[in-house]
């Protein structure tokens, strides 16, 4: 009955197309396999090094990747400004454990992103445990002069890692400004990751003008089990942190843009996206170097094939999304959109992973112009498309009516390396990541080829 209802609510390829497409499909699928381009850009990618934005490194990205745009006979290749914050870790992370009954032990923890750094001669202190703001809020004053250490977990019972990341990423993001409301001193925040380890994962903070900035680090989950337990056996234990962070000004840098350009209607654009930046404990090969390799190798793979789209088919490798999304920003206010209808946008921004389906943005109707793709898509490895999808990078495109769509590998592995110092390329199998790319270089030429 649902099968009836999906074929009466589609419209429907003519059989010369559908089989066009088909061999098309089954064109690329053979071709990205027998070359797997993805991993090789990706390896260079990767050997630029962290690529923390305002770094040399990020700089050095930028410069490959529109390299490799040239390389790839891409057409208008440039760079678009976009200015992104310089915060730099230092070379300081400590973090030790003191209780007079069970000795001393360190931990592993890395300041999060834009946190300030410890005085000099670090901080001592007691330590109250909490797993929500709620119990924070209730310690009131007991809070003031402590380091909060904040212990949620990610829920293991979601199926999407992504619902349990969302879930307990507001101790990170947010924990630092309700911690000095109530005078804390500074706060741990257990990594966000599935797996328990000893890596700590980081990532961004805020800060508020109503309360004063503090030190803020992640500790690794095998940290955080440890102070949790040694804090039941002795509440008075206290926690040394030092770290030696620093927030420098702004620099400027750039989005790298590089297109097949449309032969019939060349200012209607499908843009296909990654970020270059990474957080700088290590070479950010998932996020998102992969995104940035896929769609740069979905061009040359499009390219190889020799077609000629009649709509503009765009890669942009933006930069900053980790640090706040403003090449995302930047990118959808430049005026060099003045003149072009970005009609549909992917982002890969969710590792290297195999892919599992699409997400698709807009209305029911919207959806349903593209489930008559998914039999495409089912050929290439992907097993759905599904409603709802974006990213930070193409999400300010949204604002003018472009379609937003997202890459969805299977997640469960994703946050065991997510924004750590495992995230590198020997986790990523270059089959799967290259799946990745089939499909995105199959979605963007059938919308060039049929609209939306």
């Amino acid at each position: 009955m649902i099968l009836g209802i999906v074929i009466l609510a589609v419209p429907v390829f003519s059989h010369q197309s559908h089989r066009e497409y088909s061999e098309f499909a089954q064109a690329l699928l053979k071709q990205g396999l027998t070359e797997q381009s993805t991993y090789a850009i990706l390896k260079k990618i990767t050997q630029t090094g962290p690529r923390l934005p305002g770094s040399s490194q990020a700089a050095a990205a930028v410069k490959l990747t529109q390299q490799l745009m040239l390389e790839f006979g891409l057409d208008a290749v440039h760079l678009e400004p976009t200015r992104v914050p310089h915060w730099i870790r230092g070379e300081t992370a400590m973090a030790q454990l003191h209780s007079s009954e069970y000795g001393s032990q360190p931990l592993s923890i890395a300041a999060i992103g834009g946190s300030i750094a410890t005085p000099e001669d670090g901080i001592l202190s007691t330590v109250v445990e909490v797993k929500s703001f709620t119990e924070l809020r209730k310690l009131g004053e007991k809070a003031r002069g402590k380091i909060v250490f904040f212990n949620q977990p990610m829920d293991p019972t979601f199926l999407n890692t992504f619902s349990a990341y969302g879930q307990a990423a507001s101790q990170r993001t947010q924990g630092a400004i309700e911690a000095s409301r109530l005078g804390a001193v500074g706060t741990v925040v257990r990594s966000l990751t599935t797996t328990l380890d000893d890596f700590p994962h980081t990532g961004m903070l805020l800060y508020s003008p109503d309360s004063p900035p503090i030190p803020a680090a992640c500790i690794s989950t095998q940290g955080a089990e440890t102070l949790s337990r040694i804090l039941s056996l002795d509440p008075k234990t206290r926690l040394f942190l030092h770290f030696n962070c620093q927030n420098l000004e702004e620099v400027d840098s750039f989005n790298v843009v590089g297109q097949i350009t449309g032969l019939e209607k060349p200012q209607e654009v499908v843009l296909l996206g990654g970020h270059l930046d990474c957080w700088d404990l290590s070479h950010g090969a998932h996020d998102d170097g992969a995104g940035c390799a896929q769609s740069l190798a979905a061009l040359l793979l499009l390219k190889q094939s020799g077609i000629k789209p009649k709509r503009t088919i765009r890669a942009v490798m933006f930069m900053n999304e980790e640090f706040g999304g403003t090449g995302g920003i930047d990118y959808a206010s430049s005026q060099r959109r003045r003149n072009e209808i970005h009609i549909a946008a992917l982002e890969s921004d969710r590792g290297g992973f195999r892919p599992l389906g699409l997400g698709i943005g807009g209305s029911k109707d919207r959806f349903s112009h593209f489930l008559k793709w998914e039999p495409l898509f089912h050929a290439v490895g992907l097993m759905w498309l599904r409603q709802g999808g974006g990213g930070v990078d193409i999400g300010p495109l949204g604002k003018s009516g472009t379609v937003l769509c997202g890459l969805i590998p299977d997640s469960q592995r994703y946050f065991h390396v997510h924004h750590s110092a495992k995230d590198t390329l020997s986790t990523v199998n270059p089959r799967e990541l290259e799946l990745g790319t089939i499909a995105m270089a199959l979605w963007a030429y059938l919308i060039a080829q049929e609209g939306i």
